[in-house]
């Protein structure tokens, strides 16, 4: 019986030794497959970074058309100060391209995303005096701008930026937008809650989409 138990109990440890240096064996990394892994992770560093600062920066941007709503409909003191904040966000996200698609390109998306800005200016404005015939002409020109922001990124990346796309989630941003601006207006706080809700959903998707079309477009930058 003693040497039964004893029999036993060497076939384990023997069996635990065997694994154990079989792990002890495995977990070695020979230093080409260390380099691989850590151009890996530099890969996803640079990715997630891009991810990140891109998604700051959309969000920036609803946050402080957000606030400039609230300000400019109660004429708060800190309208101006909101104001100067939110054009800056437009700066921002120009120069976050710029390393891709030039200066050029980057001063370009930062003059037609002040012009969507100011537009949507005009019609909150028009919106708080009920002036029918401004708000209509604001919203025209304020979709058109969407088209032509659209139409800019696409044609910076039209194989991962489709323009129906691009047109889309521009005017489904200016679609949101305008429904927190009414039901703030309105008083209905619910509904505005809600609108914002569904505002920040929709650009964090739009971020997301820029970001992997950037990525996709300039595989090497990010390995």
């Amino acid at each position: 019986m003693h040497s039964r138990i004893m029999s036993s109990l060497t076939i384990v440890l023997l069996a635990l030794f065997t694994v154990s240096g079989v792990v002890a064996k495995s977990s070695e990394v020979s230093p080409s497959a260390a380099a691989t892994i850590s151009a890996a992770m530099e890969g996803s560093t640079k990715e997630a970074a891009l991810h990140d600062a891109m998604r700051k920066l959309w969000e920036d941007h609803i946050t402080w058309t957000r606030l400039f709503i609230v300000s400019a409909l109660a004429d708060l003191p800190d309208k101006s100060a909101t104001t100067d904040r939110l054009l800056q966000n437009q700066v921002d996200i120009g120069n976050a391209i710029k390393p891709y698609y030039g200066d050029a390109a980057g001063e370009k998306l930062t003059a037609l995303l002040k012009t969507h800005i100011t537009t949507a200016a005009e019609l909150v404005a028009a919106a708080k005096t009920n002036d029918s015939a401004k708000m209509a002409d604001a919203t025209k020109r304020w979709y058109a701008n969407a088209d032509e922001i659209a139409a800019f990124l696409s044609g910076a990346n039209p194989k991962n930026w489709p323009a129906a796309e691009m047109k889309q989630m521009m005017h489904e941003h200016l679609d949101l937008t305008t429904a927190e601006a009414v039901a703030h207006l309105k008083g209905n706080w619910a509904d505005d809650v809600a609108a914002y809700d569904k505002i920040h959903g929709q650009i964090l998707h739009m971020a997301d989409m820029l970001t992997a079309g950037i990525i996709k477009q300039y595989p090497a930058r990010f390995k």
